[in-house]
């Protein structure tokens, strides 16, 4: 009976050793992965050119507002919303220029997906993406001001246009 015990303990042991050397992210992900989902740059995909639409999302914290925007190297548009986390994977959109709302839900998971390290399904929102993709370093956090701000999401277009046209 001892020697079924000890075995049973040394397995958990090393099961438990395991989980903790797996996790190289310093987050852990609760069901819904709130961890993540704010304070983060969130993309559809990574254009393929220059001329190629894709989409962003990002919540943060500090003031509670966000942006969903959706273009190319070349045209654009965006819409800033206010949020209330309403916690579990819950969460209220408020656009303040046409004095809309809507509820809606979100899932963050650490994923491999398209070479990405985290997945965002996001529901019921009309503006932006249904499922959106981060890595790390793409926090928020510690971001000081708009010019900051806006070179890490210029940072994500890899074909930003150049200053002369063409040919």
């Amino acid at each position: 009976m001892k020697k079924i015990l000890l075995i049973l303990l040394l397995i958990l042991a090393a099961h438990l050793l395991w989980r903790w050397w797996s996790n190289d992210d310093s987050a852990v992900l609760d069901g819904r992965g709130q961890e993540i989902v704010y304070d983060r740059l969130w993309v559809d995909h990574i254009p393929k050119s220059d001329t190629d639409t894709f989409q962003i999302f990002a919540a943060v914290t500090e003031q509670p507002i966000g942006v969903f925007q959706a273009g190319s190297s070349w045209k654009g548009s965006w819409e800033l919303f206010r949020y209330d986390n309403k916690g579990d994977g819950k969460i209220v959109f408020v656009y303040p220029q046409t004095r809309e709302s809507e509820r809606g839900s979100y899932r963050a998971t650490k994923c491999s997906e398209k070479g990405f390290d985290y997945c965002l399904e996001l529901a019921g929102n009309s503006r932006g993406a249904r499922r959106y993709y981060s890595q790390k370093g793409w926090e928020l956090r510690g971001t000081h001001g708009f010019d900051e701000l806006k070179a890490r999401v210029e940072a994500l277009e890899p074909f930003a246009p150049s200053a002369a046209p063409r040919e």
